[in-house]
């Protein structure tokens, strides 16, 4: 009975170990699901209970954006570094980031996340557009101009990067194009009405 009891401890061990191995693969479909019915504290703590050397750049993501919606952008901040340092090339992160140092007025700190996010996705046209809004803060309308451009390229239905480039026509003292791209923008409105 007693090398009964020492086996079936060993072999529970053993079965838990490789289970927990395999945690962040089984558990990403779980995580997902949970994020996406807004279950943010179970979302959470699943992604708790994976130890930190196992956890994905997408899982330090998701911990940062709960933490956003929890205001604590401190916290957000860090975990989204450690998206950044799980993958160094995850756009998201960089984006994320970029996102609290642009509501903070960081905008140095603000434009060189939104580069690294297009850096690592070209066709991120999100990205371009805060990365435009970071140079028109800056008073930089040259550049601000070039990010709004490859905003549209890439997502030409989004309203705001024709406003947004329209205003920086109008900064340029280019009337006629800020007409253009303020027609765009009140074409995609009336649109979306």
């Amino acid at each position: 009975m007693k090398k009964f009891l020492i086996y079936s401890l060993i072999l529970l061990v053993t079965g838990l170990q490789s289970a927990f191995a395999e945690e962040p693969a089984n558990y990403d479909m779980e995580i997902n699901s949970l994020y996406a019915a807004n279950k943010l504290d179970d979302t959470f703590n699943l992604i708790l209970s994976i130890p930190q050397e196992k956890r994905s750049a997408q899982h330090w993501l998701l911990m940062g954006n709960i933490m956003m919606d929890y205001k604590k952008i401190g916290d957000a901040e860090e975990l989204y570094k450690s998206s950044i340092n799980a993958d160094n090339k995850f756009y998201k992160a960089y984006y994320n980031l970029g996102n609290i140092y642009l509501s903070q007025n960081k905008i140095d700190l603000a434009t060189e996340n939104f580069k690294l996010a297009t850096k690592y996705n070209k066709e991120f046209a999100p990205a371009y557009y805060n990365l435009g809004c970071c140079y028109i803060k800056a008073g930089d309308f040259k550049k601000a101009k070039s990010a709004l451009l490859d905003a549209i390229y890439y997502k030409s239905t989004e309203a705001n990067y024709h406003y947004n480039l329209a205003y920086v026509y109008k900064q340029l003292g280019k009337n006629k194009e800020a007409q253009v791209y303020l027609d765009y923008y009140n074409k995609i409105e009336n649109n979306n009405n």
